[in-house]
């Protein structure tokens, strides 16, 4: 194997561990609806993060170009590879992160996800892809382009269904009534 392509191996290698793991820890593989859609777009359901891409993707594909980002700051010099190495190791920490019980259990507290039960293990992965395609992305466009994609996909989500990256951070961390009334309809 050649040393450019050792990197996407790494790649693909993270995300298949990341799959083991949470398929050991008992995720469930696919939706326990038994089928596979490649769009959900049902928010408050007990399929949503359970089939190929919904409307949380675009906060992974955000995830994407922010790595590129931060990373092309404080390692420019290192392989875009290994940049990206870095990057699925990142969300792939976070997808484990995001399918424990803890976690699980502050969304259901603090958001309005009150179903949320975790993701299954073919969302998760498809979430990791999702990341590689925002930072394959920043590499390929005009930083002011990664920007507008950004601020688009956020007010996007924000608008048609109240939740977004920046939402969903603040809400974990610091959660506020006014902004879970908000996004209840309230």
């Amino acid at each position: 194997m050649s040393r450019t392509r050792l990197p996407y191996f790494v790649v693909l290698t993270i995300i298949l561990a990341a799959a083991t793991y949470l398929l050991w820890i008992g995720r469930e593989p696919i939706c326990k609806c038994g089928y596979i859609k490649l769009w959900h777009g049902e928010t408050i359901s007990s399929e949503n993060s359970q089939h190929i891409s919904d409307w949380y993707t675009p906060s992974h594909i955000l995830h994407g170009i922010l790595f590129f980002g931060a990373l092309w700051l404080v390692a420019r010099r290192m392989a875009v590879g290994w940049r990206l190495v870095i990057a699925t190791l990142i969300e792939a920490a976070w997808e484990i992160l995001e399918n424990s019980d803890f976690i699980i259990d502050r969304y259901r507290a603090v958001t309005i996800s009150l179903d949320y039960f975790g993701d299954s293990v073919l969302n998760s992965v498809c979430d990791i892809l999702a990341m590689t395609l925002g930072f394959a992305l920043a590499r390929v466009i005009p930083v002011w382009a990664s920007v507008a994609v950004i601020i688009g996909f956020e007010a996007l989500t924000i608008w048609l269904i109240r939740d977004g990256l920046a939402l969903n951070v603040l809400m974990l961390i610091y959660p506020l009534d006014a902004v879970r009334a908000w996004q209840a309809g309230g």
